[in-house]
């Protein structure tokens, strides 16, 4: 959680300066204690993650290495997606990471599809998925079929809810008319999940419930967290829709400061243990950006731009 927050404070900063990360920035900010409890349940090259914009915090508990995101970022060819593509639709398919996708509730599809590859192929053995969405791509129709898709298969899958109050500037009031998020997963015929987003030991014991029965094989298992993201859509988004009320909210704590405190009374850690680590992170963070602000970006007459990778499938090519 603290290694997310201060990398993206970092990929904040060098956006906000202009120039040198072109696209948009999303920060996670608020969302960590959820998206890391989701991440640390799964294993890196061998169960399957499609993370959304705000899960840096679940990727780097997957296993994502920081300098996957700061490559991406900065667009060198030396990333996983070789300066190609938008720098949030990063990903390492063969190692189970799926790219994020930015048609919102897509990923439950792919994630479904990855997890019913493997059962053909006799490959699933205990893999599990898992993918997240917020609560504004829950009216969307692709979370509707995937999710329909899964529970029907019984696949071994953790969708994650960010209910994080507004789907970019539209309340919750005005995309759901049901009393919780958490009530739907009746309908589909899945397990259901309602967590406190900002209590990160909260969603470690849930996370850790849903994981296990996944893998036990009750099919999917569908987890609301309820938070606020602590700023705009985007770092281009000044969040002016938000009211003030809201900011005061119990689901507007800091989930950092509130692990913080959980692990200082438990005795799990110390004041000191948290500047330590926060020091660590930004040196690992700063050590990323060194290695990759010298690397180069794309060159459009040296690349081969081919979209797809058998070229007699490519248009125009023959025989």
């Amino acid at each position: 959680m603290i290694l997310s927050r201060i990398l993206e404070e970092k990929l904040g900063s060098l956006y906000r300066a202009g120039g040198r990360i072109v696209g948009g920035v999303y920060l996670g900010r608020g969302q960590e204690a959820f998206s890391a409890a989701a991440g640390n349940n799964l294993r890196y090259g061998k169960d399957i993650y499609g993370p959304l914009i705000r899960d840096q915090a679940g990727r780097l508990a997957y296993g994502e290495p920081i300098l996957d995101a700061m490559r991406t970022y900065l667009g060198v060819v030396t990333g996983p997606m070789r300066g190609r593509d938008g720098n949030i639709h990063r990903g390492r398919p063969k190692e189970g990471c799926m790219a994020m996708i930015s048609h919102l509730g897509s990923l439950l599809s792919v994630v479904a599809g990855a997890l019913f590859a493997r059962r053909l192929r006799g490959t699933l053995g205990d893999s599990v998925g898992a993918t997240s969405i917020g609560d504004g791509g829950t009216s969307t129709g692709a979370f509707h079929e995937g999710l329909n898709m899964a529970s029907v298969e019984k696949l071994p899958m953790v969708i994650s809810i960010a209910n994080n109050q507004f789907a970019y500037s539209t309340p919750t009031s005005r995309q759901y008319a049901c009393e919780d998020l958490v009530d739907r997963a009746i309908g589909y015929g899945v397990d259901g999940h309602s967590v406190d987003g900002t209590d990160l030991l909260a969603c470690v014991a849930t996370f850790r419930t849903a994981f296990a029965r996944a893998r036990a094989g009750h099919g999917p298992q569908l987890v609301v967290g309820k938070l606020l993201r602590l700023g705009g859509h985007g770092e281009h988004d000044d969040a002016s829709y938000i009211p003030d009320s809201a900011k005061h909210k119990h689901e507007a704590r800091d989930c950092i400061e509130v692990a913080k405190r959980q692990a200082v009374e438990l005795g799990w850690a110390t004041e000191a243990d948290f500047r330590n680590w926060e020091e660590d992170a930004r040196r690992d963070v700063d050590a990323a950006q060194a290695i990759a602000s010298k690397e180069p970006t794309p060159d459009p007459y040296r690349e081969t731009w081919h979209a797809l990778s058998t070229s007699e499938l490519v248009e125009g090519q023959h025989g």
